[in-house]
């Protein structure tokens, strides 16, 4: 494929890669989404029963209003809002076309695909966190039987599950899988289920744990996971239990690799956060700007849907210096 020439090439077709494009049509900015899986991927991604933190306006981006049947929209309205803004729109967006390196060469981007090659000025890494689990290092995470993503309980019906974490992914897990048959434990590194469970969540894994439901295990951690059980290092030393499947919810992080091969520098310390400047949304690389979730590195916390997505229209004014 010959080399396409472009104002802004966007990585990622996620909801701020959706908002990015927005503002590059208002501008009439030749430009291209590269995303290397399915339309805001993901969301797509998230369990098939979610129901988001956010009230449905928090979600909208470029002031489209996104209606839903309820305050919280579910993970299919989600997809449904971001989809239709996208084809009402008529955005350039590649699908299913992935990203393998991103080259300044004086004014300019060669950004590599595995579909073609590209010519950018600027471009806008909006990839978020999603891809790449938190693993948990122990001997047995390799099988079949380990899954580090969850979309729903039908299959863990009747079957002894463990599920590791104590985030909002681990909870809905544990508890939508405990409603669908299944015998859960739930293991948690820390003393407690999460302060950032949602609210209405929260109190019924409390009550669940506390009258026996699900089992529990704080300040305790999986150290063997084997065919038929798994060890699991506890404070009154170590147990084995009976386990089907093992559900590791440990969060996720940033393609840190991908980014540094882009020239991006970072923080020294365990933040590892991005080196960009939050007035302008341009990363050290002059001209390659960084929006979204991935702004926070290892803070995943930091940044969601509702406080990024202003990130496009900061990009955008900075970039109208240098585009015609």
């Amino acid at each position: 494929m010959e080399n396409k020439y472009l104002d802004v090439l966007i990585i990622g077709a996620g909801p701020i890669g959706i908002a990015c494009a927005l503002e590059c049509e208002k501008r009439d900015w030749n430009y291209v989404v590269i995303e290397k899986g399915a339309l805001t991927n993901s969301l797509f991604n998230y369990p098939l029963n979610m129901t988001f933190f956010s009230t449905s306006e928090k979600l909208e981006i470029d002031d489209i209003p996104f209606i839903s049947n309820n305050p919280k929209p579910t993970r299919n309205e989600a997809l449904e809002y971001y989809r239709r803004v996208t084809t009402s729109n008529k955005l350039n967006i590649n699908l299913y076309e992935e990203v393998a390196a991103i080259k300044k060469v004086e004014n300019y981007f060669e950004v590599k695909t595995s579909k073609g090659h590209y010519k950018a000025k600027k471009v806008i890494i909006a990839t978020g966190f999603y891809d790449i689990p938190n693993l948990l290092n122990v001997s047995g995470e390799d099988l079949p039987k380990v899954f580090h993503y969850y979309k729903e309980a039908h299959p863990f019906t009747l079957q002894d599950i463990a599920v590791v974490g104590a985030s909002n992914s681990a909870v809905d897990a544990a508890l939508e899988i405990y409603r669908k048959g299944g015998s859960v434990t739930i293991i948690v590194r820390g003393d407690s289920i999460g302060e950032r469970v949602k609210y209405w969540v929260r109190p019924d894994i409390l009550n669940r744990i506390k009258e026996g439901s699900i089992k529990a295990y704080f300040n305790s951690e999986i150290k063997k996971i084997e065919e038929s059980h798994i060890i699991v290092e506890t404070p009154e030393g170590e147990i084995t239990l009976p386990n089907d499947y093992v559900i590791a919810l440990t969060g996720y992080q940033p393609n840190f690799e991908f980014l540094k091969a882009a020239g991006i520098e970072f923080s020294k310390d365990e933040r590892h956060i991005p080196n960009y400047n939050d007035e302008s949304m341009e990363s050290n690389v002059e001209g390659l700007y960084l929006a979204g979730v991935i702004c926070g590195g290892m803070e995943t916390h930091k940044w969601f849907i509702e406080n990024s997505r202003i990130h496009a229209k900061i990009i955008a004014k900075h970039m109208e210096k240098t585009l015609p």
